[in-house]
């Protein structure tokens, strides 16, 4: 779909614990040398103005990053994503907030590499503009599913897949399920990471998910967020990120993350 745009939703709520998630995750698995490659499927333009027209119009990172911006004290578990954020605000006033590929990058060594998959035109070409000559990165046009297939297994031998749709279409579990099933038999002891969302009236049903995959609960790990009601965007009470087969060193990292930074809850442990 082309009609979703990420500007608007920027360093929400979802956005917060979203990109605190990828960057334990990242962290976690950056312990071992061995080189990482990052595939992110549904990318978005990778940077996004908090005073543009499409974020005031909103204002959803008021609830999310603002809030966190203007009081951090006391929350140790999310001062490493709360520095990544700072690293794009250097003179201390909140204007640009990085998306998970920018995140990506930041967190880049030089034994990893980073792809980033996105079907929309404008969006493609500010990728390409906020990368331009920046040799670990690789832009691929087009849907993310499909070019998620072309990069696994990875040239590195660890590989991290992020999945992030707008869930506009009703049938995009299905889609995903299709995908992961078809990335799973090319890579199977690769990390997916899933964030999704819930929403009034239509949760997703994600356990159907982990049925679909015949996955155990060793290799399903469910991290789960109900906003408060001063977070909640509209219908959206809450979202989750599965993590497929978290690494050792990340899980028990990500659920304390997920209790201590967030009051979440934790399924499938």
């Amino acid at each position: 779909m082309l009609s979703y745009r990420h500007g608007f939703h920027a360093g929400n709520p979802a956005d917060v614990f979203k990109h605190a998630v990828q960057i334990a995750l990242v962290r976690a698995m950056q312990e071992k040398p061995a080189g990482i490659t990052i595939i992110d499927t549904h990318s978005g333009p990778a940077r996004y103005d908090l005073s543009s027209e499409w974020a005031l119009k909103t204002r959803e990172f008021e609830p999310g990053i603002a809030r966190l911006w203007n009081d951090s004290v006391g929350l140790e578990a999310l001062q490493d994503y709360l520095d990544q954020v700072r690293v794009h605000n250097p003179d201390g006033r909140l204007r640009i907030y990085p998306g998970s590929p920018l995140i990506s990058a930041g967190l880049l060594r030089p034994v990893d590499r980073l792809v980033l998959c996105e079907l929309h035109p404008a969006e493609q070409q500010a990728l390409s503009a906020c990368f331009a000559g920046q040799a670990q990165v690789q832009i691929e046009a087009g849907d993310g599913y499909q070019a998620m297939q072309r990069h696994l297994p990875p040239a590195t031998s660890r590989g991290l897949v992020m999945i992030d749709p707008s869930y506009e279409l009703r049938d995009e579990l299905d889609t995903m399920g299709k995908a992961l099933r078809q990335a799973l038999r090319r890579f199977a002891h690769g990390v997916y990471l899933i964030w999704y969302p819930q929403i009034e009236g239509r949760d997703l049903p994600i356990d159907s998910l982990r049925e679909s995959l015949d996955l155990g609960p060793e290799a399903w790990l469910d991290l789960y967020v109900e906003f408060p009601p001063e977070q909640r965007l509209g219908r959206m009470h809450g979202c989750g990120m599965v993590v497929i087969n978290p690494p050792y060193r990340a899980r028990e990292r990500l659920i304390e993350l997920t209790r201590k930074g967030f009051g979440g809850t934790v399924h499938h442990v």
